[in-house]
């Protein structure tokens, strides 16, 4: 039996530039792949390799300063091509040249043995760092008591992919990801699927249907209506992508790096899908597939809401699923600019015509479209969010840096993706999500 949820608030967005065929995937081969930190929020880097060491796919490149046994590896066999640093020798990525080579095979049976044992197989090989520990939304402390887990089973973003079905050997490969994080929790596994989606019920873990608009597959809104996290607790999130790696390094001892990728946005010629290695080259994935319009162009990796800004010579980030290409804006000459009615203009208000076009699919670009300015307390947050929180007042609370009024708004049960949706609907141009990191890396400064 499982467990539904009906989502009333949160908005699509109608975006040109969607995958129509989703069951067509081309093979992108990639020349190299880089390991990029700062992708995993919490990890502090040590490297393990130094240039020009060979690796293994699967192999350690990074550890966790502060915990050696969570591990960041490679997702292929190669040469360690450059170890490139910033400003004080940060570490911002390890770039990878791909070459023939094996894999990196793990002891599974004497590594299934007992939780903790388990909880090191999954830090040694890299699953622990791709998944994210609430509160404070990080890399999962190697010694967290785990409430229960949470797995993302669709992607509710604006042009994400998410497969219409899942065959046989998907599925028990799954359930035995269920199996493995079972052993980690004195609590459930819950799955979230949506309406259509062919996911059937996983063996050993709590099915949760959720209908309704974007952000309708976070984790953050499965939680939030499921069992809100509290001051002293743990829950693990990941998605299921991260599932099926995890059962099969169960089922294997390897872990697959493919992934499938999603070329999408308005820029692209022909949105589609790609299999290739997490950590690609951009330049490699987009290679002829950006229109030659003449206009400048955004390239994101991830979904508009919140994926990183890149360029063409910038490689695939976590959770290496999506990139995005849509208009730059920089170059636009638009009468009355951000007040211009044109019913193009896409737009929550309904001042502009463009709130009443229905699914009528928008080409935006990436202006800001109007001046940052005082924090307004109009209560369109909560329009868009289906969390029972009170995100103006929360994120007043973050700004002032005041600990109590924050735990007793909720900042132990937020993301900064939860506030994705708010941040584009915001008119006083407040960058949401970045107040909210930077909130979430205070609390756990003070506390911890």
């Amino acid at each position: 039996m499982s467990i539904g949820i009906k989502i009333k608030k949160g908005l699509d967005l109608h975006l040109a530039g969607a995958v129509s065929d989703i069951m067509n995937i081309t093979p992108c081969p990639t020349p190299t792949v880089a390991v990029i930190p700062d992708d995993f929020e919490g990890f502090i880097p040590k490297m393990e390799v130094k240039e020009g060491d060979k690796v293994l796919a699967g192999q350690a490149v990074m550890r966790h300063k502060l915990q050696e046994a969570i591990k960041l590896v490679s997702p292929a066999a190669g040469t360690v091509k450059a170890i490139v640093r910033g400003e004080r020798r940060k570490i911002l990525r390890v770039v990878i040249e791909v070459e023939n080579g094996g894999s990196v095979s793990h002891d599974v049976k004497s590594a299934l043995a007992s939780p903790t044992e388990t909880r090191m197989l999954l830090m040694q090989s890299g699953l622990w760092a791709m998944m994210r520990q609430r509160p404070y939304d990080i890399v999962p402390d190697a010694n967290a008591d785990i409430r229960d887990v949470f797995v993302c089973g669709f992607d509710s973003a604006p042009l994400a992919y998410t497969p219409a079905e899942t065959s046989n050997d998907t599925r028990k490969t799954l359930e035995a990801g269920v199996r493995l994080l079972s052993s980690l929790t004195r609590g459930k596994v819950y799955v979230s699927r949506r309406q259509g989606q062919k996911l059937p019920d996983l063996a050993g873990a709590e099915m949760v249907d959720i209908t309704g608009p974007h952000p309708a597959g976070n984790a953050g809104t499965m939680i939030a209506a499921i069992s809100p996290v509290n001051k002293g607790e743990t829950v693990l999130c990941l998605d299921i992508t991260t599932l099926a790696r995890i059962g099969a390094l169960a089922l294997t001892g390897e872990v697959p790096m493919e992934t499938i990728v999603a070329i999408t946005g308005s820029e692209v010629s022909s949105p589609h899908l790609v299999r290739t290695t997490i950590g690609a080259e951009m330049g490699a994935l987009l290679k002829g597939e950006i229109k030659a319009d003449g206009w400048n162009h955004r390239i994101i990796s991830g979904n508009v809401l919140t994926g990183y800004k890149d360029s063409i010579d910038g490689y695939l980030r976590y959770p290496y699923r999506q990139i995005s290409v849509i208009p730059e804006g920089d170059d636009v000459a638009e009468f009355m600019g951000w007040a211009s009615l044109s019913p193009k203009k896409m737009s929550t208000s309904p001042s502009f015509p463009g709130y009443f076009s229905g699914k009528k699919l928008f080409r935006p670009d990436a202006r800001l479209l109007g001046g940052r300015r005082a924090m307004i307390m109009s209560g369109e947050y909560d329009k868009v969010m289906p969390m029972d929180i009170l995100p103006e007042y929360l994120i007043k609370a973050i700004l002032g840096r005041d600990i109590d009024r924050m735990e007793q708004l909720g900042i132990y049960e937020v993301a900064p993706e939860d506030f994705a949706l708010a941040e584009y609907a915001d008119t006083s141009k407040l960058e949401l999500q970045k107040i909210v990191r930077e909130g979430l890396d205070y609390l756990r400064k003070e506390l911890e």
